[in-house]
């Protein structure tokens, strides 16, 4: 092996780290992020990790396919990890067939679990080769359970086209405050005003270093992410409270709307976040951790915005590893969470004032499904019908009974999928 592939054995076992990560339900690529097999990585080195391991997650279903042709038994998680990131590298990264393969059959050998295995890496990445490439069809890009879902909920064709999504990486979408001068930005970053107000731009890094990220002018939050916090039309001088708040993208929607904004979330770490970027943009609120369920505030707003804890399918195009960590039961016992939370919600609204109930899934038990029975069990709380292309929303994604059902397909280049309905909340 040559010298310049011992050069990328760090960040391959970096991308392991956090594959491994990923897969187990320990925390996710952001808990491993600060494992040290990747927080001692230089930044180059970093970056071709991470890029390596989304990778592998995003194309993780014809991998797995492909390999189970090949295995006659389950082989240790490492080296299934190891054969997971010889495919990624061979057949979706720029990264040459020998060197795939030889990287690969080294990692294998440098740890004393997998080296047993060296041999099974080195014929079963071979086999892969010559087999040609993997399926590109849309279905295998999804667990088999959640795609039998979408099906069920919105049929194959839609199905299709929403797991199409996960193979692609996303651009970056960012919001601005009001008055920034959205052409001059979008002609800096090379960007194009979505409807609604979002910048979207291919532009890769850190964002840190990006024009005006100093000056407090824009943050970063997915397209579909932004629309919510825009349909509760918030007023200057509203009271607003924004519940689940971290990492606070809605929040600073509300603030930088002129409300008088109240976060809270239970992660105090979380919302450390938060704080910085709200003294980062120059806005005010007022930043509570407590259980947003449980929390003891008589105080009522004339908004409210419940952002609730959810199975987060739809967030697979930033974080393709929800896909994979998910089981069916979490749905279940997320819409018990959402049912008390949004009861909390109604309870803090004062009459007259509007709640918007959002969750980043695609699963409609955590949806439409609480829609129906929120207003089932509370007589005072009324839909408040959307509009169609309100917030900035897809036209698409509005549907009969005027919530928003956003899958990731309704916009050209993708967005996250996301529920949302609005309340108004009426005399008993």
């Amino acid at each position: 092996m040559t010298q310049e592939l011992n050069d990328g054995l760090p960040a391959r076992e970096g991308a392991l780290a956090l594959i491994d990560a990923a897969l187990s339900r320990r925390g996710g690529l952001d808990e491993a992020a600060s494992a040290n097999a990747f927080r001692f990585l230089e930044p180059r080195e970093r970056a071709f990790a991470r890029a390596l391991a989304m990778a592998a997650l995003r194309h993780l279903g014809p991998i797995d396919r492909a390999l189970a042709g090949k295995l006659a038994k389950e082989p240790p998680p490492r080296v299934r990890n190891l054969l997971r990131l010889g495919a990624t590298q061979a057949f979706f990264l720029e990264v040459p067939a020998f060197a795939a393969v030889a990287t690969s059959v080294e990692l294998a050998n440098a740890n004393k679990a997998s080296r047993p295995f060296k041999g099974l890496v080195n014929a079963v990445l071979r086999g892969l080769l010559r087999d040609g490439a993997l399926s590109d069809a849309a279905e295998h890009l999804a667990p088999p359970w959640l795609y039998a879902r979408w099906v069920g909920a919105w049929g194959k064709d839609t199905a299709d086209a929403v797991a199409a999504q996960i193979g692609f990486e996303p651009a970056t979408d960012l919001s601005l405050k009001p008055g920034a001068d959205a052409a001059a930005l979008a002609a800096e970053l090379e960007g194009e005003i979505l409807p609604g107000g979002t910048l979207r731009t291919e532009r890769r890094g850190d964002v840190s270093a990006w024009p005006a990220f100093e000056d407090g002018v824009w943050w970063v939050q997915d397209a579909a992410a932004a629309i919510p916090a825009r349909l509760l039309r918030l007023q200057p001088g509203e009271t607003a409270l924004d519940l689940c708040a971290a990492p606070g993208g809605k929040t600073l929607q509300l603030a930088a709307a002129g409300a008088r904004t109240v976060a809270v979330d239970r992660s105090a770490a979380r919302l450390v976040r938060v704080t910085e970027n709200l003294a980062r943009l120059n806005l005010t609120a007022e930043v509570v951790a407590a259980d947003a369920g449980a929390w003891e505030d008589e105080r009522t707003f004339d908004a409210v915005l419940l952002d609730a804890p959810c199975s987060a399918t739809g967030t697979f195009r930033r974080h393709p590893d929800v896909l994979w960590a998910a089981r069916p039961g979490d749905v279940a016992s997320l819409a018990v969470v959402q049912s008390r939370l949004l009861d909390s919600a109604a309870g803090r609204l004062s009459l007259g004032g509007r709640l918007v109930y959002c969750v980043c899934s695609l699963e409609p038990e955590e949806g439409e499904a609480q829609v129906e029975a929120f207003l089932a069990r509370r007589p005072d709380m009324a839909l408040d019908p959307i509009a169609s292309e309100e917030g900035g929303a897809p036209a698409a994604s509005l549907t009969a009974r005027g919530t928003l059902r956003i899958l990731p397909h309704h916009r050209e280049g993708g967005l996250d999928g996301f529920f949302a309905a609005r309340f108004v909340k009426a005399a008993p």
